[in-house]
């Protein structure tokens, strides 16, 4: 019999959520992502060790530690991609979540390191806060052929900015969504009832719809029912534990998220510019809140990161 992890992967391309390239192998996923929290987790363990000496070593004496950080995403991409055989996601430094310009000079460095030592661009996907002001970025590095993946979204609006932005990939995140609500109402919440879960397949409904080719990837999952019941989205991106409950398991996995279901289901199309989109995400306390939590929490492990090569390099 099949496991739940080869059923999913008859609907749903899987994605492996780490940057410990190490434990992909025993799951096979097509992608790989990562964010600063994952590569901060991965570099501090002792198998990887020599990657972020190289980092120091290629970056040169002197060179600056952001630098030497930047050379340690791209070591990390390359490790992955010779495991996965679809691409990988590597993350523009959070604290440039709010600045279009510099999230553009940061986004065509890394792929210009990638292309330098050999990858192509197109297993590259460049991850991005979906504020405003990174989804500006991302539509423009789309029309230079720089694959992005807008992280850090919780909301709805954030999900149509993205899409008229023609981004090749979006992540909403449904663990996230489920915590607030959880702690926000004190309810439980699983099934079709879970907060995250709905969000997604809302999104992904709309996207079907108006036949957006903006990819959806579900992200950041508490539990394995979360992702049984977005079965069928384009992409979903699972931590290793839950991928090992997955491939633990027979049960049957039924698809719940169809393109056709999508097409006739009648809605409105809906559109933003930037005073709308700040005001509907103002509405919004839960994508607010997680939104900006998310880039705080990310922008703290770059920091975390920074001191650790710091350290390495005895400053």
């Amino acid at each position: 019999m099949l496991t739940q992890l080869e059923q999913l992967k008859q609907y749903t391309k899987v994605v492996a959520d780490t940057g410990d390239f190490g434990s992909l192998k025993a799951f096979t996923p097509q992608d790989a992502t990562t964010n600063p929290s994952l590569i901060l987790k991965a570099a501090a363990m002792s198998e990887y060790g020599h990657l972020v000496d190289k980092a120091i070593k290629d970056a040169g004496a002197g060179a600056p530690v952001d630098s030497v950080l930047d050379r340690l995403i791209v070591a990390f991409g390359l490790e992955i991609l010779k495991v996965v055989p679809g691409r990988v996601s590597s993350e523009v430094d959070a604290r440039l979540s709010f600045d279009t310009q510099s999230t553009l000079e940061k986004a065509r460095a890394l792929i210009a390191s990638y292309e330098k030592l050999g990858a192509s661009r197109e297993r590259i996907l460049v991850k991005i806060a979906s504020t405003w002001e990174g989804i500006k970025a991302a539509e423009q590095l789309q029309k230079e052929g720089i694959n992005c993946n807008l992280t850090l979204l919780f909301s709805f609006p954030q999900a149509v900015a993205c899409a008229a932005a023609r981004v090749k990939l979006i992540s909403p995140f449904v663990g996230r969504i489920y915590d607030w609500y959880k702690k926000s109402t004190g309810k439980e919440y699983g099934g079709a009832d879970d907060p995250g879960v709905q969000s997604v397949t809302q999104i992904y409904a709309y996207y079907k719809h108006f036949e957006h080719k903006t990819e959806v990837m579900g992200a950041s999952f508490r539990n394995k029912g979360q992702i049984l019941e977005l079965a069928g989205c384009d992409l979903l991106t699972i931590s290793p534990p839950l991928l090992a409950e997955l491939q633990a398991s027979t049960d049957p996995v039924v698809r719940k998220l169809e393109p056709n279901k999508a097409h006739a289901t009648p809605m409105q199309r809906v559109a933003f510019d930037e005073a709308s989109f700040r005001y509907a995400l103002n509405e919004d306390a839960m994508a607010t809140e997680k939104t900006a939590e998310g880039i705080r929490l990310f922008a703290a492990d770059i920091v975390k990161l920074e001191q650790m090569v710091a350290k390495r390099v005895g400053r």
